[in-house]
């Protein structure tokens, strides 16, 4: 016993940088949620501000904003879920048929790089390749005899820039999961199903999305825990007030609540909300892993 200790004292001192930023950046923090049932002044403190109860809880859904706010953050993370999901899983069926490993590298590289980049890096991009005037978007459009389109300054077009933005930039880390997946198929299955007489999009259809299920499934289920989650950044960095009835989500309200307006403790009733309602949602995607996909994380 005292051996093992001593061998694996090493492994235990390696996590404790890892342990110490969880502790205050993560759970340090959670002393601040005392801030939704008081009425905070920062010249007071946690101590003596007075404690007003669920009175802020009840102001939020007061709110006409907040069904708003709620709706649109359900809506632009829904989508983005499901796009997420479907193209990946189109992309990395695509690469599989590429039979030259030297060009499906590179493509699998160039799709992969946009993911490294930041949220201010792709939001001038964006800004650029979408301006009424200067971007070649709009450019084409014009073009083709079509008038111009202020897509960052519309609200029926900011939600698709949202989805769409975020998946060009993401969508090639998740296609490694899924070719990942891909190259547990046992590659006699297709030989057999060769030999049967069995094309292409047969194959694909009857061995590679069999063989991709569980994986397809697990995804699908671990991705309700984010179904609150529409993306702080990308859409801070791309909204502004003309697209707040289709574009305003919890974590941008959260912010001009408390750091704009100064208002903490309604700020903290919002993110204390949001939170319950992820933690639920979490754990019934964990369930759902384990049940439908044999995936537990202990």
């Amino acid at each position: 016993m005292l051996k093992n200790i001593r061998m694996e004292l090493p492994l235990h001192l390696m996590l404790l940088p890892g342990l110490a930023i969880v502790i205050v950046y993560s759970y340090g923090p959670m002393f601040g949620i005392v801030m939704a049932f008081q009425d905070y002044f920062p010249t007071l403190g946690f101590t003596k501000s007075p404690w007003v109860g669920l009175d802020n809880f009840s102001f939020l859904l007061s709110l006409p904003d907040t069904k708003r706010v709620f709706w649109n953050t359900l809506v632009i993370a829904t989508l983005k879920i499901i796009v997420g999901l479907i193209v990946p899983l189109v992309v990395s069926l695509l690469l599989n048929e590429v039979r030259k490993e030297a060009f499906k590298r590179s493509v699998q590289t160039l799709v992969y790089l946009p993911h490294f980049l930041s949220w201010v890096i792709i939001g001038g991009i964006m800004i650029d390749i979408l301006s009424p005037s200067q971007g070649i978007v709009n450019k084409l459009l014009v073009f083709f005899g079509m008038e111009p389109v202020y897509f960052l300054g519309d609200s029926r077009w900011f939600r698709y820039v949202l989805v769409l933005s975020n998946e060009w930039k993401e969508f090639g880390f998740s296609t490694i999961i899924y070719l990942a997946a891909l190259a547990g198929i046992n590659p006699s299955l297709y030989e057999a199903a060769a030999m049967d007489g069995a094309g292409r999009l047969r194959q694909t259809w009857h061995i590679t999305l069999p063989g991709m299920r569980a994986i397809i499934i697990l995804l699908m289920t671990l991705s309700l825990g984010n179904v609150l989650n529409a993306g702080f950044e990308q859409v801070f960095v791309l909204y502004s007030p003309q697209v707040y009835d289709t574009g305003d989500i919890i974590d941008t309200m959260v912010y001009r609540t408390g750091l704009v307006q100064a208002q903490y403790s309604l700020a903290s009733a919002i993110g204390l909300m949001k939170s319950a309602i992820s933690l639920l949602l979490i754990a019934a995607s964990y369930f759902l892993a384990y049940r439908f996909a044999n995936y537990r994380i202990f």
